[in-house]
Protein backbone atom coordinates (compact mmCIF):
# COMPACT_ATOMS: atom_id res chain seq x y z
CA UNK A 1 0.00 0.00 0.00
CA UNK A 2 1.40 3.38 -1.06
CA UNK A 3 -0.23 6.01 1.13
CA UNK A 4 0.07 9.76 0.50
CA UNK A 5 -0.97 12.60 2.79
CA UNK A 6 -2.59 15.71 1.30
CA UNK A 7 -2.81 18.83 3.45
CA UNK A 8 -2.87 22.61 3.37
CA UNK A 9 -4.89 25.16 5.29
CA UNK A 10 -8.43 26.44 5.35
CA UNK A 11 -9.54 27.08 1.74
CA UNK A 12 -6.04 26.44 0.40
CA UNK A 13 -7.22 24.37 -2.58
CA UNK A 14 -6.52 20.89 -1.21
CA UNK A 15 -10.02 19.71 -2.16
CA UNK A 16 -9.41 20.67 -5.80
CA UNK A 17 -6.16 18.69 -5.70
CA UNK A 18 -7.89 15.76 -4.00
CA UNK A 19 -10.69 15.61 -6.59
CA UNK A 20 -8.18 15.59 -9.45
CA UNK A 21 -6.10 12.85 -7.82
CA UNK A 22 -9.31 10.85 -7.41
CA UNK A 23 -10.20 11.42 -11.08
CA UNK A 24 -6.74 10.14 -12.02
CA UNK A 25 -7.37 6.90 -10.13
CA UNK A 26 -6.25 7.52 -6.54
CA UNK A 27 -8.44 6.35 -3.67
CA UNK A 28 -9.09 9.48 -1.60
CA UNK A 29 -10.00 9.43 2.09
CA UNK A 30 -11.37 12.81 3.23
CA UNK A 31 -10.97 13.30 6.96
CA UNK A 32 -13.55 16.10 6.97
CA UNK A 33 -16.17 13.70 5.60
CA UNK A 34 -15.26 11.20 8.31
CA UNK A 35 -15.64 13.99 10.86
CA UNK A 36 -19.22 14.51 9.68
CA UNK A 37 -19.86 10.78 9.95
CA UNK A 38 -18.57 10.33 13.51
CA UNK A 39 -20.62 13.36 14.66
CA UNK A 40 -23.85 12.10 13.06
CA UNK A 41 -26.48 10.89 15.55
CA UNK A 42 -25.42 7.28 14.91
CA UNK A 43 -21.69 8.14 14.94
CA UNK A 44 -19.14 7.07 17.53
CA UNK A 45 -18.39 10.60 18.77
CA UNK A 46 -21.97 11.93 18.89
CA UNK A 47 -22.91 10.97 22.45
CA UNK A 48 -19.56 11.95 24.04
CA UNK A 49 -19.58 15.34 22.27
CA UNK A 50 -23.18 16.14 23.24
CA UNK A 51 -22.42 15.09 26.82
CA UNK A 52 -19.35 17.33 26.89
CA UNK A 53 -20.77 20.44 25.23
CA UNK A 54 -24.47 20.29 26.01
CA UNK A 55 -27.75 20.57 24.11
CA UNK A 56 -27.04 24.10 22.84
CA UNK A 57 -25.05 22.55 19.95
CA UNK A 58 -28.06 20.54 18.73
CA UNK A 59 -30.50 21.30 15.94
CA UNK A 60 -34.23 20.62 16.51
CA UNK A 61 -33.76 17.21 14.86
CA UNK A 62 -31.00 16.42 17.40
CA UNK A 63 -28.19 16.55 14.82
CA UNK A 64 -25.09 18.50 15.83
CA UNK A 65 -24.88 22.04 14.49
CA UNK A 66 -21.21 22.05 13.50
CA UNK A 67 -21.13 25.82 13.19
CA UNK A 68 -22.47 26.28 16.73
CA UNK A 69 -19.97 23.71 17.98
CA UNK A 70 -17.19 25.49 16.10
CA UNK A 71 -18.06 28.85 17.66
CA UNK A 72 -17.93 27.24 21.07
CA UNK A 73 -14.58 25.49 20.73
CA UNK A 74 -12.55 27.77 18.47
CA UNK A 75 -12.84 30.57 21.03
CA UNK A 76 -11.42 28.34 23.77
CA UNK A 77 -8.22 26.28 23.23
CA UNK A 78 -9.08 23.94 26.12
CA UNK A 79 -12.50 23.15 24.64
CA UNK A 80 -10.96 22.64 21.19
CA UNK A 81 -8.47 20.19 22.67
CA UNK A 82 -11.33 18.41 24.44
CA UNK A 83 -13.32 18.14 21.21
CA UNK A 84 -10.31 16.82 19.32
CA UNK A 85 -9.72 14.18 21.99
CA UNK A 86 -13.31 12.96 21.55
CA UNK A 87 -13.46 13.09 17.75
CA UNK A 88 -10.00 12.34 16.36
CA UNK A 89 -9.65 8.72 17.60
CA UNK A 90 -12.95 7.81 15.91
CA UNK A 91 -11.95 9.56 12.68
CA UNK A 92 -8.53 7.88 12.63
CA UNK A 93 -10.09 4.45 13.21
CA UNK A 94 -12.46 4.96 10.26
CA UNK A 95 -9.58 6.21 8.09
CA UNK A 96 -7.46 3.14 8.89
CA UNK A 97 -10.34 0.82 8.04
CA UNK A 98 -10.95 2.61 4.73
CA UNK A 99 -7.26 2.52 3.81
CA UNK A 100 -7.13 -1.23 4.48
CA UNK A 101 -10.27 -1.80 2.41
CA UNK A 102 -8.86 0.24 -0.50
CA UNK A 103 -5.52 -1.57 -0.33
CA UNK A 104 -7.24 -4.95 -0.44
CA UNK A 105 -9.65 -4.05 -3.25
CA UNK A 106 -7.21 -1.97 -5.32
CA UNK A 107 -3.65 -3.06 -4.47
CA UNK A 108 -2.21 -1.08 -7.39
CA UNK A 109 -3.89 2.21 -6.43
CA UNK A 110 -2.34 5.13 -4.59
CA UNK A 111 -4.27 5.95 -1.42
CA UNK A 112 -4.52 9.65 -0.55
CA UNK A 113 -5.70 10.94 2.82
CA UNK A 114 -6.82 14.58 2.79
CA UNK A 115 -6.79 16.53 6.08
CA UNK A 116 -6.30 20.14 7.15
CA UNK A 117 -4.26 19.63 10.34
CA UNK A 118 -2.12 16.65 9.37
CA UNK A 119 1.19 18.32 10.26
CA UNK A 120 -0.14 19.90 13.46
CA UNK A 121 -1.22 16.49 14.81
CA UNK A 122 1.97 14.73 13.70
CA UNK A 123 -0.02 12.22 11.62
CA UNK A 124 1.88 13.28 8.47
CA UNK A 125 4.73 11.03 9.63
CA UNK A 126 2.66 7.93 8.88
CA UNK A 127 2.45 8.59 5.12
CA UNK A 128 4.91 7.57 2.42
CA UNK A 129 4.82 11.05 0.86
CA UNK A 130 3.25 14.40 1.76
CA UNK A 131 1.60 16.89 -0.63
CA UNK A 132 0.91 20.45 0.53
CA UNK A 133 -1.58 22.66 -1.34
CA UNK A 134 -0.32 26.21 -0.90
CA UNK A 135 -1.61 29.70 -1.58
CA UNK A 136 -1.31 33.13 0.03
CA UNK A 137 -3.18 33.79 3.32
CA UNK A 138 -5.23 36.57 1.74
CA UNK A 139 -6.41 34.06 -0.88
CA UNK A 140 -7.43 31.62 1.86
CA UNK A 141 -9.55 34.34 3.47
CA UNK A 142 -11.08 35.42 0.17
CA UNK A 143 -11.97 31.85 -0.82
CA UNK A 144 -13.35 30.93 2.59
CA UNK A 145 -15.61 34.00 2.61
CA UNK A 146 -16.90 33.16 -0.90
CA UNK A 147 -18.06 29.65 0.04
CA UNK A 148 -21.76 28.79 0.37
CA UNK A 149 -22.89 29.27 3.98
CA UNK A 150 -19.57 31.00 4.57
CA UNK A 151 -18.03 31.62 7.93
CA UNK A 152 -17.69 35.23 9.02
CA UNK A 153 -14.35 36.97 8.56
CA UNK A 154 -13.75 36.72 12.33
CA UNK A 155 -14.44 32.97 12.25
CA UNK A 156 -12.15 32.48 9.24
CA UNK A 157 -9.28 34.35 10.88
CA UNK A 158 -9.83 32.48 14.13
CA UNK A 159 -9.68 29.09 12.40
CA UNK A 160 -6.61 30.06 10.43
CA UNK A 161 -4.92 31.14 13.67
CA UNK A 162 -5.36 27.59 14.98
CA UNK A 163 -3.54 26.11 11.97
CA UNK A 164 0.14 26.17 11.15
CA UNK A 165 0.81 28.86 8.48
CA UNK A 166 1.11 27.35 5.02
CA UNK A 167 4.61 28.79 4.57
CA UNK A 168 5.63 26.56 7.50
CA UNK A 169 3.75 23.52 6.19
CA UNK A 170 5.59 23.54 2.87
CA UNK A 171 8.83 22.80 4.77
CA UNK A 172 7.44 19.33 5.52
CA UNK A 173 6.27 18.62 1.97
CA UNK A 174 7.63 16.15 -0.55
CA UNK A 175 5.47 17.91 -3.16
CA UNK A 176 4.06 21.46 -3.11
CA UNK A 177 1.17 22.35 -5.39
CA UNK A 178 0.81 26.11 -5.80
CA UNK A 179 -2.93 26.77 -5.90
CA UNK A 180 -2.65 30.56 -6.07
CA UNK A 181 -3.19 30.68 -9.85
CA UNK A 182 -5.99 29.41 -12.04
CA UNK A 183 -7.67 26.08 -11.40
CA UNK A 184 -6.20 24.71 -14.62
CA UNK A 185 -2.70 25.56 -13.40
CA UNK A 186 -3.45 23.71 -10.17
CA UNK A 187 -4.73 20.70 -12.10
CA UNK A 188 -1.64 20.62 -14.33
CA UNK A 189 0.61 20.58 -11.26
CA UNK A 190 -1.54 17.86 -9.69
CA UNK A 191 -1.20 15.66 -12.78
CA UNK A 192 2.57 16.15 -12.71
CA UNK A 193 2.72 15.11 -9.05
CA UNK A 194 0.52 12.09 -9.80
CA UNK A 195 2.94 11.01 -12.54
CA UNK A 196 5.83 11.28 -10.08
CA UNK A 197 3.94 9.27 -7.48
CA UNK A 198 3.19 6.55 -10.04
CA UNK A 199 6.90 6.30 -10.85
CA UNK A 200 7.89 5.70 -7.21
Amino acid sequence: MFHVGLTGGLASGKSVVGRELERLGCRVIRMDDLGHQVLAPDGEAYAPVVAAFGPSILEPDKSINRRALGKLVFADPAKLEQLNSLVHPAILARARTLAEQHAKAHPEAIIVTEAAIMIETGSYKSYDRLIVAACRPEQQIERALARPNALSRVEVLDRMSRQMPIEEKVKYADFVIDTSGTEETTLLQTRAVFDQLRSL
